[in-house]
């Protein structure tokens, strides 16, 4: 387990992203290089993503084509900024 996410960090850190993947409170490395102010927001695109997969057709994902999957996913996305 330890390993893969090793792995994990290594290709995020190749695409030239940052990982916001807390270490483990016993690990060797230890957190001094975690962006927390990062993480905290980490959940904001965590519950969006939560929100968009109740939508059965994003979740399932009907459409054969991508710019069709990627406009339902933008239709979804306005439908849950929009004030109810």
């Amino acid at each position: 387990m330890g390993s893969e996410l090793m792995d994990t960090r290594e290709q995020i850190t190749k695409k030239g992203a940052q990982a916001v993947i807390p270490r483990k409170r016993n690990s060797l490395k230890g957190n001094a290089d975690m962006d927390w102010g990062l993480y905290r927001y980490r959940h904001l695109v965590e519950n969006a993503i939560a929100r968009l997969k109740q939508y059965r057709a994003i979740a399932t994902r009907y459409d054969k084509l991508k710019r069709n999957y990627e406009s339902m996913v933008a239709i979804a996305c306005g439908y849950l900024w929009l004030p109810m």
